[in-house]
């Protein structure tokens, strides 16, 4: 028992220096789906249309319910909606708008992946991320003058 906890003992190094970058495939998709909801959290970003990429600053920001965006790829290219729902475990989001007919007769919505997706319009009603927006906007004022 005395010995498993010696071999054991710098256990958590080689996990944190693993998480930095894993050369093996398998290591780099465990990585991903073991990881944190504030990680989950910043996978599901997704690029910023060409007017807020320049208002903002950034190039992307993490999706929520009720940004509006715009489909830019699949079966459903061209479709701007809000998002009804977000989906962090598979990195998908539900579009109003955005549904299929089962062969029963009635429709389902279809989730979309955040990378084939471009906010146009982002969801400012909670105070927190409206707040965080503004000073990442005035961080970047900062850093040009």
């Amino acid at each position: 028992m005395a010995e498993g906890r010696k071999l054991g003992k710098h256990n958590h190094l080689k996990w944190k220096s693993m998480s930095r970058n894993p050369s093996k495939p398998s290591k780099q998709r465990k990585l991903f789906h073991q990881a944190p909801a504030h990680k989950i959290h910043r996978f599901m970003s997704a690029p910023l249309s060409e007017d807020l990429r320049t208002s903002q600053g950034r190039r992307a920001y993490p999706v929520r319910k009720g940004d509006t965006v715009k489909i830019v790829r699949g079966d459903f290219a061209g479709i701007e909606g809000k998002i009804t729902e977000v989906e962090p475990g598979n990195q998908r989001v539900f579009v109003e708008g955005v549904q299929r007919e089962k062969v029963a007769g009635t429709s389902t919505n279809v989730s979309v992946h955040t990378s084939k997706v471009t906010i146009t319009k982002l969801n400012l009603d909670d105070k927190w991320r409206a707040e965080s927006i503004k000073l990442a906007g005035g961080k970047r004022e900062t850093r040009e003058a």
